[in-house]
C-alpha cells in the first residue's frame, strides 16, 4: 500500500522490452529499503524487486502489467516516479494506493494557473471516470492528487509548484500518457451496488 506521495525521480537505465519484460531504474533515497522481494511504485505501477546493486534496482515487468500501464512506452532515460510502500506507523500524506493501475489516461491541456501552478486535463475511459468525483482523489503516475473537476471525457488536477519540480508530471506535455488509479473506496462501492442498481434505476 503506498499513499501516491513520489520519494524521489528514478531514471530508466534499462527498458521493459522483451521476454521476459526487465526494467532497471537508478535510484537513490529509495535504494536502502529495495531488498529482494521489496515493493516499489514506479509511475504508480508497484513492482517487485528481483535484483539491485548500489545504483540500481531491477523488476520483472508481467504482461498484464505492461498492457494496463505506460511502463512499456518508457525509454532509456526517462524520469520514473519513485514510491516504497508505506509504514503502519507513517503519517497518510496522500491517500490510500494500492499501486494497482487501472488503466491509462491522456493528457489534452495543460494552463498555467497564476502562481506557479499549473492545471492539467486528463482524458480516461468512461468506466475509470465513473470513480472520479470533484474534490476526490486520484493517482496520476503514482502522484497523489485532488480533482478539482470531471466532464464526461476527462478530469482536472491542479499541479502546485513542489509536485511539478519533484515528480514527472513537470513534464507531461498535452498529448502525454500517463497511469491513472482511481479511488479504491470508490470501487468497492460500485461493485457492491452493481446487483442493486436495476432496482434503483427503477425507483
Amino acid at each position: 500500500m503506498f499513499t501516491g506521495i513520489v520519494e524521489e525521480l528514478g531514471e530508466v537505465r534499462v527498458a521493459p522490452t522483451g521476454s521476459p519484460a526487465r526494467l532497471v531504474v537508478a535510484a537513490d533515497a529509495t535504494l536502502p529499503d529495495a531488498t529482494i522481494g521489496a515493493s516499489i511504485a514506479v509511475n504508480g505501477v508497484c513492482l517487485t524487486v528481483v535484483a539491485r546493486d548500489d545504483a540500481t534496482v531491477t523488476f520483472d515487468v508481467a504482461p498484464e502489467t505492461l498492457d494496463r500501464s505506460t511502463l512499456g512506452r518508457l525509454r532509456v532515460g526517462d524520469p520514473v516516479n519513485l514510491e516504497r510502500p508505506m509504514r503502519l506507523t507513517d503519517r497518510l500524506g496522500g491517500h490510500l494506493v494500492q499501486g494497482h493501475v487501472d488503466g491509462v489516461g491522456t493528457v489534452t491541456a495543460r494552463a498555467p494557473d497564476g502562481d506557479g501552478s499549473v492545471r492539467l486535463t486528463v482524458e480516461a475511459p468512461p468506466p475509470l471516470l465513473r470513480h472520479v468525483v470533484e474534490k476526490g482523489s486520484v493517482t496520476v503516475d503514482g502522484v497523489s492528487l485532488t480533482v478539482t473537476d470531471v466532464t464526461d471525457d476527462s478530469f482536472g488536477v491542479a499541479l502546485i509548484p513542489h509536485t511539478l519540480a519533484v515528480t514527472t508530471l513537470g513534464s507531461r506535455p498535452p498529448g502525454a500518457t500517463v497511469n491513472l488509479e482511481t479511488d479504491v473506496v470508490a470501487k468497492y462501492v460500485d461493485r457492491l451496488l452493481d446487483p442493486i442498481s436495476p432496482v434503483l434505476r427503477q425507483r
